[in-house]
């Protein structure tokens, strides 16, 4: 399979498990104690980092760590914001969108040689 598809599919399932350990504690354990919260947390993000390495592993094999960072953060923006709309009960902001074109344009900048063969 090709290893950029592999390392974006991995890296999507990754970023589900890390926006909930990192966020839906605020909603389904907000009158717990912190520290129950992070321990959670903690489990929820042992999933997401055995899919991140073995995404960034396979991932480096045709990227550079600059691309697979950027790569990281769109999909992050991509899972973060429906997560927010739909699970967080968040309003919907138009920073998103121009946060969304500004990392539309880093996606430009450091995949410029492979899209555009410069």
């Amino acid at each position: 399979m090709n290893p950029i598809i592999t390392s974006i599919g991995l890296l999507l399932c990754s970023n589900v498990f890390m926006t909930f350990a990192w966020y839906a504690h605020l909603k389904s354990m907000n009158h717990k104690p912190w520290i129950i919260a992070a321990l959670v947390s903690w489990g929820i993000a042992l999933f997401e980092y055995l899919l991140q390495v073995p995404a960034n592993r396979i991932g480096h094999t045709v990227m550079s760590v600059g691309q697979l960072k950027i790569l990281q953060e769109v999909i992050t923006l991509t899972v973060f914001v429906p997560f927010s709309i739909f699970y967080l009960k968040e309003d919907l902001k138009w920073d998103y969108l121009w946060a969304g074109l500004c990392i539309m344009g880093a996606v430009f900048f450091v995949f410029r040689e492979k899209l555009t063969g410069a």
